[in-house]
């Protein structure tokens, strides 16, 4: 399996942003997937994840903000950022799981004040 990432940059707080991530595999549309984050001097953290039935799972300081989302045809997840903020920012990691974790490489969040 390999989860390749797109989107990613800088945006001004209050702002929106898309990341997009590809499966290659044939596990995809069984497998739950996730997005998590990691800013400098902190911890990996759960972001959003939406399993195979289309349930979603947000952490408390996103939610109402982001959106996560999934095509099983495409073996796409996308995560949508709407009003942005600057503690937002982080490297963010695709995730897929199915009996164990798979990453891709991360893509740079920057949210200016």
């Amino acid at each position: 399996v390999q989860l390749v990432e797109s989107g990613g940059g800088l945006v001004q707080a209050g702002g929106s942003m898309r990341l997009s991530c590809a499966a290659s595999g044939s596990i995809f549309s069984i497998s739950v997937m996730g997005w998590y984050r990691q800013a400098p001097g902190k911890q990996r953290e759960l972001v959003a994840a939406i399993y195979s039935g289309g349930t979603t799972n947000y952490a408390d300081s996103v939610k109402g903000r982001f959106t996560i989302s999934r095509d099983n045809a495409k073996n796409t997840v996308s995560l949508q950022m709407n009003s942005l903020k600057p503690e937002d920012t982080a490297v963010y990691y695709c995730n897929l799981w199915y009996t164990k974790d798979y990453w891709g490489q991360g893509t740079q969040v920057t949210v200016s004040p």
